[in-house]
């Protein structure tokens, strides 16, 4: 199993600490694509009127300029960087010794900057969205989109694919639709659904972390990850189509 996520959009840089070691990174296929990307992303952010370019308000300013020198920013593990309701939710700091492991086994991230990295991969704290158009790259998930087909193919292969991102990380990369399971959340009032944006971060973290830390082996098939759903949610499974992958519908109270 593993766990497709967004990166928050706020991070918390690194105090202290060396700067990123490429070499560490996981998917080293990546690094050539991560270094462009770097490298754009520098010379927006030095623009004067990097803010506008880069779709940010003032109030973030300090983290646009951070992006500057993200060559020689302290780096820290992606679980200590990203932050956020969602990941406040999955609670990577409460976890045991081994269901940290397992975290660090089973969950990818999927980063403007990065393109993929895994938990464990060490990297400063950045200022990127995925909606974002550079210089030299054009729309970040159109630059990645063929690069992850590629890099990812390996990694993923036999294994069943719990889709927690959000749409505009999902435009990035399309799983394979027969192994991918995209989760969504609603409320239902009066026989009616919504969707929610607040509580669908809350409650993917939540999902993620229950199935770091349930006993028993990972779920391996869709209806599997349902029965595990089930065991915390009002949750239905749609099944998916040769070219859509299924959707796990969670149904929170209202």
């Amino acid at each position: 199993m593993l766990i497709l996520l967004p990166p928050s959009e706020g991070k918390t840089p690194a105090t202290r600490g060396d700067a990123m070691d490429w070499t560490s990174l996981s998917f080293p296929d990546l690094n050539s694509c991560r270094a462009k990307v770097l490298e754009a992303l520098g010379t927006v952010s030095a623009h004067e009127d990097a803010l506008a370019l880069l779709g940010v308000g003032a109030s973030l300013q300090s983290d646009v300029e951070r992006n500057t020198r993200l060559h020689a920013e302290p780096a820290a593990p992606a679980h200590q960087v990203y932050s956020g309701v969602l990941y406040d939710a999955l609670g990577y700091k409460s976890m045991t010794g081994r269901q940290r492991r397992k975290a660090d086994e089973s969950v990818l991230v999927i980063s403007a900057l990065w393109g993929a990295i895994r938990f464990a991969d060490s990297v400063p704290a950045y200022r990127l969205s995925m909606s974002t158009s550079l210089p030299d790259v054009g729309r970040l998930a159109s630059f990645w989109k063929p690069q992850l087909t590629d890099a990812l193919a390996a990694a993923v292969s036999g294994q069943l694919l719990v889709d927690c991102r959000s749409s505009t990380y999902a435009a990035a990369w399309t799983p394979p639709a027969a192994s991918t399971v995209t989760v969504n959340v609603f409320t239902e009032v009066n026989g009616a659904r919504k969707v929610v944006s607040h509580f669908a971060k809350h409650t993917r973290g939540e999902l993620a972390r229950h199935l770091l830390t349930r006993p028993g082996k990972a779920p391996q098939t869709p209806v599997q990850l349902h029965k595990a759903a089930g065991e915390k949610w009002n949750a239905e499974l749609v099944p998916g189509t040769a070219r859509k992958a299924h959707a796990l519908n969670i149904i929170l109270p209202n």
